[in-house]
């Protein structure tokens, strides 16, 4: 059964979803924009089934507790910091870590910043943020596709504009990729007073100081359904490793490889 917690740390209160025995192996789950934990719904009770102790929280923004209003509260390392607080407040030493979109870029960066404590990490969909990096700086389509990231800077327009006419545009993210129901249930969530632009926030903080180099941590890097790479062969993935082959040579992840371009929004 999935049930709900609040989770108290120096940064504030986070709302999270959790499931699974209190003495199972620890997965934390981290989702993007413009969706909360309960992305990761299926998910957790998949893992919890399999005797995994599964929490999901509403990241900084989207938990009420946890919703600074400053652009500068969202740098990547106060992001990662978060994540470093949860664990320490639900008594985990290490765990599994898993991100989907800005949840893998935070991933990716908790996983470089602590990797005594990140058991494995499993990207969904978000490559390498050196990679990212290098592509945008050299491929011109890449920075097309990207450009979105920096049009959303534009506060208060984007909001206005992705919330006008009953939030029609911010509901085309979630058309044909998630149930009605649970769009529904993000667009109310991110239609309270403040909190779109707690997310949007993620966008417009400053790039991080330092660069991101290998990642020492056994990684599953995942971009589509059908399509998975291995970074260093995973000991014990939170999916117990059932889910078809990955990548057959073991290897660590690095800024050198070139992510699949992301599609327009």
């Amino acid at each position: 059964m999935v049930t709900e917690l609040k989770i108290s740390t120096a940064a504030g209160v986070f709302d999270a979803i959790v499931s699974g025995p209190p003495e199972g192996r620890p997965v934390l789950l981290l989702h993007g924009f413009p969706q909360t934990g309960a992305v990761w719904r299926e998910q957790i009770e998949a893992l919890a089934a399999h005797g995994y102790r599964v929490v999901a929280p509403d990241q900084r923004g989207y938990s009420p507790g946890a919703r600074p209003q400053r652009p500068e509260d969202y740098r990547i390392d106060l992001l990662v910091d978060d994540v470093a607080a949860i664990a320490e407040e639900l008594g985990w030493s290490e765990f599994d870590l898993v991100g989907h979109d800005w949840g893998g870029a935070v991933a990716w960066w908790t996983a470089h910043a602590h990797p005594g404590r990140v058991r494995t990490l499993t990207v969904v969909s978000t490559p390498h943020p050196g990679a990212l990096a290098t592509t945008l700086r050299t491929d011109r389509d890449q920075r097309e596709r990207s450009r979105y990231m920096i049009d959303w800077r534009d506060a208060p327009a984007t909001e206005d504009r992705m919330l006008a006419h009953d939030a029609q545009e911010l509901r085309v993210f979630y058309a044909g990729k998630v149930p009605q129901d649970s769009a529904g249930a993000y667009v109310r969530h991110l239609s309270r007073p403040g909190a779109l632009t707690a997310a949007l926030n993620w966008y417009r903080a400053s790039r991080p100081d330092s660069a991101i180099g290998v990642i020492d941590v056994p990684t599953l890097y995942v971009w589509r359904r059908r399509t998975a790479r291995s970074a260093r062969r995973p000991r014990g993935r939170p999916d117990g490793g059932s889910r078809g082959r990955t990548g057959s040579r073991p290897s660590r992840a690095s800024a050198t490889g070139s992510p699949r371009k992301r599609p327009k929004r």
